[in-house]
C-alpha cells in the first residue's frame, strides 16, 4: 500500500488580510475546514500541520492533530516558496510515497476530487494532480503590460484579438485547493509537480482561493 503524507502549511504573517489563515469563518478559524476535511480522506496516513506560529500550531491542536511543526522563519516570509516548505517537512520523514498539500485558503472542497487524484497518481501515469478552474473574465489574449508608458499585448499577437471569450481557446489557471503530487518529483525535478500533471477542474465556490478581502466576502456568502 503506497504511504500518502498530508502537509497543511500555514504561516502567519498575510499582509493584505491580517492572519487570513485563522480568520473566522461562520464561527470557525480558517484552518479548521481544510484540517477538518484532511480527517476524511482515507487514504491519508498522516497530517502534518505546518506553521511558523505557535498560536497556528495551538489552534490545530485543538483540532486534534498530533503533528504539529513549527518550522523556521526564514522559509514563511513572502518571498519564500511551498517547495521550501516541503522540502523541510519531508525531510523529516522518509517513508511517504506522495505528499498531499492543502492550502487552508481554499475551504471548499469536494471528497471525490480527492479520491480521483489518489487513483490517478497510483496507476503511476502521471506524477502530479492538481486542481484548476477555468479563466472567463482574465483572458490572456486579452491582457496588456505596460513597456514605459506603452500598453503592449501581454500575448505576442499580432493584431489586437476582440473575439468573445466563448471563441477563445479554454484558459485554465491553478485553483490551489489541491497539490498532489509523487514525493520524488522534489528530488527529481526540484518541482512539486513533475512533467506530467493531470487536471481536475472544479467550479463554483471549490475556485475560491481567499487572498483578498472580495474573496472573503464571497466565501461568507456561500457559508
Amino acid at each position: 500500500m503506497s504511504k500518502c503524507l498530508c502537509i497543511i502549511p500555514a504561516r502567519s504573517g498575510s499582509k493584505r488580510i491580517k492572519n487570513k489563515n485563522i480568520i473566522r469563518l461562520n464561527g470557525k478559524p480558517l484552518i479548521y475546514y481544510t484540517i477538518r476535511f484532511a480527517k476524511k480522506l482515507n487514504f491519508v496516513d498522516e497530517i502534518i500541520f505546518s506553521s511558523d506560529s505557535r498560536r497556528y500550531l495551538n489552534l490545530a491542536k485543538k483540532y486534534k492533530i498530533n503533528n504539529l511543526s513549527l518550522r523556521p522563519k526564514k522559509i514563511s516570509s513572502d518571498n519564500s516558496q511551498t517547495i521550501d516548505v516541503v522540502k523541510y517537512e519531508i525531510n523529516k520523514i522518509k517513508k511517504y510515497d506522495y505528499i498531499l498539500l492543502l492550502q487552508p485558503t481554499t475551504p471548499f472542497r469536494d471528497i471525490k476530487d480527492f479520491k480521483k487524484a489518489y487513483r490517478i497518481l497510483i496507476n503511476n501515469k502521471y506524477d502530479s494532480v492538481i486542481t484548476v478552474n477555468l479563466v472567463n473574465n482574465f483572458h490572456p489574449y486579452r491582457m496588456k503590460i505596460f513597456k514605459g508608458n506603452i500598453l503592449k499585448n501581454f500575448m505576442n499577437l499580432k493584431k489586437e484579438n476582440f473575439k468573445a471569450v466563448k471563441h477563445l481557446p479554454k484558459v485554465f489557471v491553478r485553483s490551489g485547493s489541491m497539490y498532489f503530487f509523487k514525493r520524488e518529483n522534489i528530488s527529481k525535478y526540484n518541482s512539486i509537480l513533475g512533467k506530467k500533471t493531470y487536471g481536475i477542474e472544479v467550479k463554483g465556490k471549490n475556485t475560491i482561493n481567499i487572498d483578498e478581502k472580495e474573496d472573503l466576502i464571497l466565501a461568507k456568502h456561500f457559508f
